[in-house]
């Protein structure tokens, strides 16, 4: 039975395993304080075209998003972020358990906009009994969304633009960068990410690592004693050159955004097989995430052979699904999964 529920069900790219194979007998510093880290912090550096940012490497996304989140916040303050949002809605409340309130915006796509984000200020500020509520004082995004769809150039200008007007941070969780910048609907490149936002991070996970995230904090404001946070939160590994070692293959010969693009790819052509079929989506797919509206009995028939998770409820006999398809995903397996939608209709 194969599984559509995520895109980290694989172990690893062999690239990965190569480079730790080649090492296996070798010692090094603890800590991230190695060479490999070091080399791989150079090469980022490069791609991004800045050498001031301050890059950590780190084991998991919910961590990553908890240690950078809360090291910003003082007690009293909240962030903002889409209902869907990852933080709000997948984390167990690790946020919420830091002390910290989660704000959280309606939205039809996985995105938010500006618009919403000054308005939740603004009425912050307005009321007179303001110091009774949680301050809002952080925004939080992910790209791509909860629902595949990614943030355009001009969509994310205008967002930090309201960040830098109020004087609060801009984080991007970029579990799935690799996909969001390798999509066709995609008008950012990697290294213009450094002037959108205030850190980000490149997700390993969901991309082809056996674990691990690459955080990068541009704004200078946070920078300072952050590794006290990292390890105060238990995501300082002493062994922080095995998560180095699978960035080192990730970042060479641009592994990352193909990796990235071979998922959507094949996102893409089981979009446009299950559209010949006049199947309809949730929404537009623009990454590695689809969303079908199928019959509830067509669905039962699926799940004899593939996982998945189901969605939103549509109607009373129908029901969208999510289907991710992973970087290791190969085209025999969609063309499965196509003709048996095909031979149930």
């Amino acid at each position: 039975m194969y599984s559509f529920r995520n895109d980290y069900s694989e172990l690893c790219h062999e690239n990965i395993l190569k480079n730790m194979m080649s090492i296996k007998t070798e010692q090094f510093d603890g800590y991230g304080e190695d060479s490999i880290t070091l080399k791989v912090k150079d090469s980022l550096k490069y791609l991004l075209n800045d050498n001031n940012v301050d890059i950590h490497l780190i084991s998991g996304g919910t961590q990553t998003n908890l240690v950078s989140i809360s090291s910003i916040l003082r007690p009293y303050q909240a962030v903002i972020s889409a209902e869907s949002g990852h933080i709000a809605t997948h984390e167990a409340g690790a946020i919420e358990a830091t002390g910290h309130k989660i704000m959280t915006l309606p939205t039809s796509d996985g995105k938010i906009t500006d618009k919403q984000i000054i308005n939740v200020i603004e009425n912050h500020y307005a009321d007179e009994a303001r110091e009774h509520i949680s301050q809002p004082a952080m925004v939080y995004i992910s790209n791509p969304t909860e629902f595949g769809t990614i943030y355009k150039y001009d969509e994310l200008k205008k967002i930090k633009d309201v960040c830098s007007r109020y004087d609060i941070p801009l984080y991007i969780d970029g579990a799935r960068l690799a996909q969001a910048l390798s999509s066709e609907k995609n008008d950012i490149k990697l290294s213009e990410l450094t002037k959108l936002c205030d850190l980000f991070y490149l997700g390993g996970t969901k991309n082809g690592a056996l674990f691990g995230e690459c955080l990068v904090i541009v704004n200078d404001k946070y920078k300072k004693d952050f590794r006290y946070n990292l390890k105060q939160k238990g995501a300082l590994l002493a062994k922080g050159f095995s998560v180095a070692l699978q960035f080192e293959a990730l970042l060479e010969d641009n592994l990352f955004l193909k990796l990235g693009r071979k998922a959507n790819d094949n996102a893409k052509y089981l979009v446009d097989e299950l559209s010949k079929l006049n199947i309809n989506f949730l929404v537009e797919q623009e990454s590695n995430q689809v969303f079908p509206i199928l019959n509830n009995s067509l669905i039962e028939k699926l799940r004899k052979e593939f996982l998945f998770y189901n969605w939103e409820v549509i109607d009373n006999n129908n029901t969208a699904i999510r289907l991710c398809i992973s970087w290791a995903t190969e085209r025999s397996i969609i063309d499965k999964f196509i003709n048996l939608v095909n031979s149930n209709l």
